[in-house]
């Protein structure tokens, strides 16, 4: 069964990200990662790029498929996890503390349209 942090908030398409005031962090759930395998490759827009909430900014590749990365909130992407640049498998072993970017949210009445852990797990559970 898959971990959900109850920290974060998340979105339909299972990325979740977690609020320190206007600076956020954003990565790929627990049941994402399931979902996806093993992890081969993460990318992302650049920094200083500007995405409204549900635009891509990023994809991961796994050896099953690849998926697009959705911006939860509006926001400016501060900086990309290089870490994954050369170990992207660091997702599968832990999607929470390997988050893909850093964000300056822009809008954080936003907050209000996410997920909670309940309302995350109600979907995992529909899935």
């Amino acid at each position: 069964m898959a971990e959900i942090k109850k920290d974060r908030y998340y979105v339909e398409s299972h990325e979740w990200i977690l609020f320190e005031d206007d600076i956020a962090y954003i990565g790929i759930s627990d049941y994402a990662q399931e979902e996806l395998g093993d992890i081969v490759y993460v990318e992302s827009e650049g920094e200083d790029e500007e995405f409204e909430k549900g635009e891509i900014f990023g994809s991961v590749e796994s050896v099953k498929m690849a998926s697009d990365l959705y911006m939860p909130v509006d926001g400016i992407v501060l900086e990309f996890n290089e870490k994954l640049t050369d170990e992207p498998e660091l997702i599968n072993e832990d999607p929470y503390e390997n988050w893909i970017v850093k964000i300056k949210a822009t809008n954080l009445a936003q907050q209000n349209d996410l997920l909670d852990v309940k309302e995350y797990q109600a979907i995992i559970d529909e899935e």
